[in-house]
């Protein structure tokens, strides 16, 4: 039977069909945006000098060069993150939304049409780090205020759910469009295809109209959420949230977590390749467990508190992470393969319990710059993958940088367990 609210005629989990559309439609942005994850199967054809020549290339771009798009792509992403927040709370998600479609397929566009290396860069790492910077700003702080407080950190998981899980079906299929044409052509059918997408999808996005009020969480909830003063009951400005020790916690949370997905997430082809060969299946694999990590640590972070959910699952990866180089050393592709997929989990739950960490600390009103603030955080943590690739060329081996990451976990729990939300004068 559904539980009703005091005063409300409503369920309290329902929530209205207009809801739900800008939910799935913010899902739909995030799967467009996603095909960052798939960069490994693109990277792989750029180095392959036998087909680059074939295909009128005048031969391999080196691994680091292959690498930069996509850390140009990172970069630009983190940092306009921030004026697109800001955007947002401005003008509301459709308009940084419709930018990003314009961005996102321009440049994949650019990226298709040039035939260069740098027509790529700046295809795919500018015009693309644009598209997921101002476009990704905008789907979580629409979701937020649709939905309850005891909803937000499943229905942000879904929201973001479609950036994760993007590399399930980009990967084979950039795989398959190199093979059926060329890595240009890639380019060029994902960008129309985005660009159509995105934009549609833009256009249902929308806040509530005024007036309206997000179902009400079970009284049983509310009473013990209150106990724990786990919630805000005010708005705060980025002014404001700066000046708290938390802001700063968050990033440091954010930073943390991210580091060791990233680790894997870099690095997973070759962890596994002396027992998996097609590298591709563990990007689509990692993706679909990316997604629903991001759902499932939600939800769970919905009833258990978002201190302890993030307790769980950076104690998986850490111990995930220790464990590494003896599951790699026993040639076991099933525990390899196991820990990986773990991580990937904890990686895409960071990406749903930071928002909703954030809406918990700071509020809604707010949280798309607030947000874009925090996640700072994300784009700090991507100093792991190239730590990881130094440890791998002097040691021959990545196991210090599990360590490392593991050590990094335990800090991120200790940090988890002694924040508490900030309290205004005025609560």
């Amino acid at each position: 039977m559904p539980k009703y609210a005091k005063g409300y005629n409503q369920p309290v989990d329902k929530l209205p069909g207009r809801a739900w559309a800008v939910i799935l439609a913010g899902t739909t942005i995030n799967l467009c945006l996603g095909c960052l994850y798939a960069w490994s199967v693109w990277l792989k054809y750029l180095t392959d000098d036998v087909y680059m020549k074939a295909h009128g290339w005048a031969g391999a771009l080196s691994a680091e060069q292959a690498s930069n798009p996509k850390s140009l792509c990172i970069i630009i992403f983190a940092i306009l993150m921030i004026p697109a927040g800001k955007m947002q709370d401005k003008y509301g998600p459709s308009v940084p939304a419709t930018i990003g479609a314009i961005a996102m397929g321009g440049g994949l566009l650019i990226a298709g049409l040039s035939h260069s290396y740098a027509g790529i860069l700046w295809g795919f790492g500018v015009g693309g780090g644009a598209a997921m910077g101002i476009a990704y700003a905008a789907p979580v702080p629409a979701t937020r205020k649709w939905v309850g407080p005891h909803q937000v950190g499943l229905m942000i998981g879904i929201t973001v759910s479609g950036y994760g899980g993007a590399a399930f079906y980009v990967a084979p299929l950039i795989k398959y469009l190199i093979i059926a044409k060329s890595l240009s052509y890639s380019f060029v059918v994902l960008g129309v295809a985005y660009l159509i997408v995105i934009g549609i999808a833009a256009q249902v996005l929308a806040w509530p109209e005024a007036g309206y009020a997000p179902p009400p969480p079970p009284e049983e909830w509310a009473t013990a959420m209150k106990a724990k003063t786990g919630i805000t009951t005010v708005d705060w400005t980025a002014g404001e949230m700066v000046k708290t020790y938390q802001f700063y916690v968050l990033i440091a949370l954010f930073c943390l977590n991210t580091q060791a997905g990233l680790l894997i997430i870099g690095h997973a082809a070759k962890i596994v390749r002396p027992f998996l060969e097609q590298g591709f299946i563990l990007v689509a694999a990692g993706g679909f467990m990316n997604a629903m990590g991001r759902i499932g640590t939600g939800k769970y972070s919905d009833i258990l508190g978002r201190s302890r959910a993030y307790v769980i699952n950076a104690a998986a990866a850490a111990l995930m992470m220790f464990l590494l180089p003896w599951m790699i050393g026993a040639k076991s592709l099933f525990l390899t393969f196991s820990a990986c997929m773990i991580a990937y989990w904890v990686y895409g739950g960071g990406l749903s319990l930071i928002p909703s960490y954030t809406a918990d600390f700071f509020g809604p009103k707010n949280l798309g710059f607030n947000y874009g603030l925090v996640f700072m955080g994300w784009g700090f943590g991507a100093f792991m993958p190239k730590l990881a690739g130094r440890i791998r060329d002097v040691t021959g081996t990545y196991d210090l940088a599990f360590y490392i990451a593991g050590i990094l976990l335990i800090v991120a729990i200790i940090l988890a367990l002694v924040t508490k939300r900030p309290i205004k004068a005025t609560e």
